[in-house]
């Protein structure tokens, strides 16, 4: 029986041993843009899953967004963080951030364009199911997950962590195929209650099947350990509404891709 257990205890230590999150960085194209996506999915197994699209904050593709694909692939799902700016390019400087992500406000469809081509890249990946898409951002990776949406994409569902939620083309609404989570922060200077309020007309005149989640307490990039550092006014960490709206997350994957988030470290 010893010997028995033995073998066993080894055998499950060999299959955890081989079990690990790989990640990628994957070239594609936007028009005449050449654009560096990152790829993070769990080798464990060899079906295919769902595939989660996600969308950095205006710094760029940074180490902090390719921490967060790494979560979702060590929960069982194929997560590429899409790269907006093209290169792969990040800045921790907010006046060259701004110049960047100018273009994208003053032209909506630039949002969905550049979204579509990095859910079209992921789509493309052996291992994704693509029946079973998903697309989520921070701060303005939100809002390109809310346009995706806007734009017809076939997603299951968008998940928005302190994204701006305004839009000047309301009507685009009904073209919302899934569900919509908001995930925002009571004290965001950036994301105040009219915005809201619109936002909520804009669902509930769609008929979207929506939620809206406001956390007390929370500023503007709530869910980056590392916000506090910019320096910038009504930008702030907070751990508890991390925590909750990462906890909300993945429920709502569990509920619209069924349950899946196994993570292999609990």
């Amino acid at each position: 029986m010893k010997r028995l257990m033995t073998g066993i205890v080894v055998m499950c230590l060999s299959t955890l041993s081989v079990a690990a999150v790989k990640t990628e960085t994957v070239e594609y194209k936007q028009g005449d843009t050449t654009l560096k996506g990152f790829l993070a999915y769990d080798d464990a197994g060899s079906a295919k899953g769902p595939g989660v699209l996600v969308v950095p904050e205006w710094w760029g593709l940074n180490d902090y967004v390719k921490g967060r694909a790494k979560q979702l692939a060590d929960l069982g799902y194929v997560a590429f963080v899409a790269d907006m700016y093209g290169d792969g390019k990040t800045t921790t400087d907010a006046n060259k951030a701004k110049e960047w992500s100018g273009p994208f406000y003053s032209n909506r469809q630039l949002f969905r364009d550049r979204g579509m081509a990095a859910l079209d890249q992921l789509k493309k990946q052996a291992n994704v199911d693509a029946s079973k898409l998903a697309a989520m951002g921070y701060c303005f990776g939100g809002t390109t997950a809310l346009e995706l949406a806007r734009g017809g994409a076939p997603l299951l569902g968008v998940v928005t962590f302190h994204g701006g939620l305004s839009n000047p083309t309301p009507d685009d609404a009904k073209n919302i195929k899934g569900k919509v989570l908001v995930l925002t922060g009571a004290d965001d200077p950036m994301i105040k209650a009219a915005e809201r309020d619109a936002f909520e007309k804009e669902m509930n005149d769609a008929k979207v099947n929506y939620e809206l989640d406001i956390y007390c307490g929370a500023k503007h990039a709530f869910t980056n350990p590392d916000a506090d550092k910019f320096g910038i006014p009504g930008i702030a960490y907070n751990k508890q509404a991390d925590q909750r709206s990462f906890a909300r997350m993945k429920s709502f994957f569990d509920e619209i891709f069924g349950s899946r988030s196994t993570n292999r470290h609990e």
